[in-house]
């Protein structure tokens, strides 16, 4: 049996950028997805604690220690800069692997730094 179990998730990251012409995606701040451990092209889930939506999209390196979370494409109809969001990435493990399983993560302060 396999599930689906939290891989990482940055936390509570504050959208300093939205791009409504970009093709799509999420940009982040290339040291912080190196800290949650999300690569270039991964699946990500996103939940804006500001108003409550919720999406799935891949995320895309932006520049090392910029602190930038950019929504792009559609996805910047869905928050606007200043917005909280939780970024998260998921892991399928075996039902043994799981029960040994300890996700990252990355809680950030409000320049997107983590703490």
């Amino acid at each position: 049996m396999m599930v689906t179990l939290l891989k990482s998730k940055i936390h509570r990251a504050k959208v300093t950028e939205a791009n409504l012409n970009y093709e799509g995606s999420l940009t982040i701040d290339k040291f912080l997805m190196e800290k949650a451990q999300i690569l270039p092209y991964e699946a990500v889930h996103v939940f804006n604690v500001n108003t409550g939506d919720r999406f799935v999209t891949y995320a895309i390196e932006g520049e090392e220690n910029s602190g930038v979370i950019c929504l792009n494409g559609a996805a910047a109809r869905l928050g606007q800069p200043g917005d909280l969001i939780i970024i998260v990435s998921y892991i399928l493990l075996s039902a043994e692997e799981a029960v040994r399983w300890k996700p990252i993560v990355v809680n950030v302060d409000s320049n997107n730094k983590p703490v």
